[in-house]
């Protein structure tokens, strides 16, 4: 083989196995070791998503905003269950029904909090897991739903949005105009699914931007499709 085709190849192999790698990492990030699609006549319970709007004002401070929250949640509500990875098996549960499982909630929230920190943002990695998604609730805290729903898996979601008063805006600029670097609004969320048979969280994936607005309908399907970027198929 000539040097130059033998160099090529060589390049050619390199940047192959280099992609390879990458992908293997971007994976060990969303998915969990050993996971990688859903099987085929699983069911996916769809948690009410936790949902919390919010006013700066002038002073920087959050105020909730009830309206625009409720608004919120039809919207983000409406386009996800649009999406077609949720288009066959899915089930839902009410708020009413959702008290009975606060506790799976709450707790799922503390572990989703813990990757956020410890997996997604990189803050304070933690040894144990080598980069990996390797969280559980444990098989027993998320039997009962299970049990009383039949579903394989549950997808959780949970949403903050800030947006800049006007008052607020007008201090912004305020404050550039003096060299002052400040911003406005910020939307954070992060999505998990959770196999409830033996607890693990097997999917997780994030949004965290200056931008995003969940009062749109329209710009609320794109929040969605950001967060569920990546979401297991089935195989």
């Amino acid at each position: 083989m000539p040097t130059s085709i033998r160099h090529l190849f060589l390049v050619v192999l390199t940047l192959f196995i280099a992609a390879g790698a990458a992908r293997a990492e971007e994976d060990s990030r969303h998915l969990a070791p050993g996971f990688q699609a859903r099987p085929a006549a699983s069911r996916v319970l769809v948690i009410p998503a936790d949902i919390e709007l919010f006013s700066i004002s002038a002073g920087g401070i959050e105020e909730p905003k009830a309206d625009w929250t409720e608004k919120a949640r039809k919207n983000f509500s409406a386009a996800l269950l649009a999406r077609p990875e949720l288009a066959a098996g899915t089930l839902d549960i009410d708020e009413a029904r959702l008290d009975d499982f606060a506790d799976i909630v709450a707790l799922h929230r503390a572990v989703a909090e813990s990757i956020w920190i410890h997996h997604v943002k990189h803050g304070i990695e933690l040894p144990t897991k080598e980069g990996r998604l390797d969280w559980s609730l444990g098989a027993a805290a998320v039997k009962p739903l299970r049990d009383r729903t039949g579903a394989d898996y549950a997808l959780f979601t949970w949403v903050r949005d800030t947006y800049a008063s006007d008052e607020r805006k007008l201090a912004i600029l305020a404050m550039a105009l003096l060299g002052a670097i400040n911003t406005g609004g910020e939307q954070a969320a992060y999505a998990s699914l959770v196999d409830l048979r033996d607890g693990r969280v097997v999917w997780f994936n994030d949004v965290d931007r200056m931008w995003g607005d969940l009062r749109d309908d329209k710009s609320a399907g794109e929040t969605v499709e950001a967060l569920m970027k990546g979401f297991p198929g089935v195989r």
